[in-house]
């Protein structure tokens, strides 16, 4: 029994002497050159260790020295601590050394900034974080910070995490678990072959080392860094959260602890709730046309705002609360939700998600605390469809980018279910814009053009039907940026909610479109959606090439010619082929003074290998190239261009718009 304890100290203890042996804060010798190149900031030493003393108590040690090159490298330090009634700060220290390692400053627990853990949009909560409040002098410096919390919630056992962002390299990254009372934990390792890692499994107890890991770029359209960047999940089959214990090994457990010790007991309403809203439903006969009127009735009813007590943040507020208060945070709403839709007879379900459009997934084989928010799932037939219970905005079942195509767990009362949320397709995120063009004989363009969005297209733009008209104003100066001094005479904004588009009808006129030169004019016959996006240039592009979400574009601008010009030749009709999308654009004479510019962009969602961006941006350019082509018009008058604009300005009144 002594040789084992000495053993498991020495475990713990050989690394950290080491280093503190051969400790050596001088940057400019201290730091491999390697290291150094293009990072903000160097991890020199990251020790966790984590002792899981119990099933509901966890002892957790940090030390961590980070080496900060320059302003962006602050955010590496994370020299901060969560804490709440559950969570007791035990030691808080940060010690500051100068470029030349000499000690410069010394921060107790006492002098670290005590905050809200959450913003100004949540009602309540208990969850507080001291922060090191520090402004450097002068670049570089180090940090040290020397942290250990106990806790009796061993539901979230940290994640080994050794690379936490780009411009990061690593030194010296140490993750340890002891486990002397011999709990059943499971890991998942991700993206380590790349590493230079030291795995040890001795019993209870499990040590991950990662040395010398160098700077990740970031790179245009390349993966998420969570799934580019090394990591070691673990989680313990016994757990305690906030005096609720649980024993789970897969997803179906886990749904199933957590409906029956968070959902069960909150889903009660008032008598006169359940009888109004079953008068709402009189006459719906079909699910989504009960699910739509409930859906309605909770966006009228209700407001999002967080409320973050209790069971650490998991456990929703009653839906009698919610339903008497008339607001509630993402689990409060969601479940209030689901109690007045199983009040009409649907059956709807809690479904927990990481939310963002970075289209996190809920790991699918790893049964743990995971997610940052809920939805609700309604199955109706062989569909699924997603509610997000948190907007007055959004129609009933869309989602967006905020939750689409990702993993999500779907808490039955039998048990928890990996589903995938709905994915809007390349061809599902079109934007469909039409316009009557007139180029006047100065130059000058006038525009009334219909603009009709959809799927992820709508989700970019539907803010605007809330959006005050200076903001708007703005939004389309950005957005036809291209056109010189454009000014926005009139627009109506048309958000159809049961169709899910998006249509803006826009009038507006710029007085220098038109490229003059001798007696010819110059155009650019794409008036309305002009590629102006090249993704960067890398020498040597290191990551897989991405694109998260397709798109159609279709574009019909009719084009009035200038009174006294005519086009001097037809160009060709353009079609680009590629494994990425497709480009086509052709000109229509109607008349001689009449030109049809017709316009389609496809891109799809894909992922390929690196070596096949450097075509993705090809492709690119070679779209903008086609966009921002131009056509010659000349001017038919015998006295050339001048008596054009003279004619012009002298007998004709501006140039209507269409109606």
């Amino acid at each position: 029994m002594i040789f084992k304890a000495v053993r498991t100290l020495c475990f713990f203890l050989c690394p950290l002497l080491s280093f503190v042996q051969e400790s050596n804060y001088l940057i400019s010798t201290s730091i491999p050159s390697e290291l150094r190149q293009d990072a903000n900031a160097v991890v020199r030493f990251d020790q966790t260790q984590i002792v899981l003393e119990s099933f509901d108590k966890m002892k957790i040690t940090e030390r961590r020295i980070v080496t900060v090159l320059n302003g962006e490298g602050a955010e590496h330090i994370n020299a901060y601590i969560h804490y709440d009634e559950n969570v007791k700060i035990k030691e808080l220290e940060a010690t500051i050394y100068d470029a030349f390692g000499k000690k410069i400053k010394r921060i107790k627990e006492k002098d670290f900034r005590d905050v809200s853990a959450v913003d100004g949009a949540t009602l309540y909560s208990d969850s507080r974080v001291k922060y090191l409040d520090y402004t450097p002098v002068q670049y570089p410096y180090t940090v040290e910070l020397n942290s250990e919390i106990v806790t009796n919630n061993t539901a979230f056992i940290p994640w080994f995490y050794p690379v936490g962002g780009y411009y990061l390299s690593v030194e010296n990254s140490i993750y340890q678990i002891t486990n002397p009372t011999n709990l059943k934990l499971r890991f998942r390792e991700f993206n380590m072959g790349n590493y230079e890692v030291d795995k040890q499994i001795d019993g209870g107890n499990y040590k991950f080392t990662i040395k010398n890991s160098e700077v990740i770029e970031p790179e245009s359209h390349s993966p998420l860094f969570s799934n580019i960047a090394p990591k070691v999940m673990f989680a313990s089959n016994s757990f305690h959260l906030e005096g609720v214990s649980g024993e789970v090994e897969n997803w179906k457990d886990f749904g199933k602890w957590m409906y029956d010790h968070l959902l069960a007991d909150t889903q009660f309403l008032p008598d006169e709730t359940i009888n109004e809203v079953k008068a709402l439903v009189e006459g719906k006969n079909t699910i989504e046309d009960k699910a739509k009127v409930i859906y309605k009735y909770v966006q009228n009813k209700t407001r999002y705002i967080s409320v973050q007590v209790g069971i650490g943040g998991w456990k929703p507020f009653d839906a009698i609360e919610v339903d008497r208060l008339g607001y509630g945070d993402c689990k409060a709403l969601t479940n209030y939700t689901m109690a007045l839709l199983k009040a009409v007879g649907v059956e709807s379900y809690y479904s927990v998600v990481f939310a963002g459009n970075s289209q996190k997934n809920i790991v699918d084989d790893f049964a743990s605390i995971q997610g940052n928010h809920v939805i609700l799932n309604i199955p109706i037939d062989e569909e699924n469809v997603w509610l997000e219970c948190t907007s007055q905005k959004l129609p009933f079942g869309f989602i967006g980018d905020f939750t689409d195509d990702r993993d999500v767990l779907v808490v039955t009362p039998e048990g928890g279910l990996i589903k995938r949320t709905k994915k809007y397709g390349f061809d599902e995120n079109t934007q469909l814009s039409k316009a009557e063009c007139h180029i006047l004989p100065d130059g000058g363009l006038k525009i009334k053009s219909e603009i009709i969005s959809k799927g992820i297209q709508y989700d970019n733009k539907y803010y605007l039907d809330f959006a005050a008209d200076r903001d708007i104003d703005q939004v389309y100066k950005k957005r036809w940026s291209y056109l010189n001094g454009l000014k926005i005479d009139k627009y109506d904004i048309q958000n159809d909610k049961d169709s899910i588009q998006f249509k803006e009808v826009i009038e507006m006129q710029t007085a220098a479109y038109g490229n003059q030169i001798g007696e010819r004019m110059l155009v650019a016959p794409n008036i309305m959606n002009r590629n102006t996006y090249i993704p960067d240039r890398y020498r040597n592009r290191n990551l897989p090439l991405v694109v998260k979400r397709g798109f159609v574009d279709r574009d019909e601008i009719k084009v009035h010619l200038p009174e006294g010009y005519k086009l001097e030749g037809l160009p060709e009709n353009q079609v680009v082929t590629s494994k990425f999308g497709t480009y086509k654009s052709e000109i229509i004479k109607i008349s001689d003074t009449t030109l049809l510019y017709k316009r389609e962009l496809v891109l799809k969602d894909f992922e390929f290998e690196k070596e096949e961006y450097k075509n993705f941006r090809d492709f690119y350019k070679t779209v903008t190239k086609l966009d921002n082509s131009k056509i010659a018009l000349k001017c038919s008058r015998r006295s050339g261009f001048g008596m054009c604009v003279k004619s012009h300005r002298a007998c004709q009144s501006p140039v209507p718009l269409p109606d």
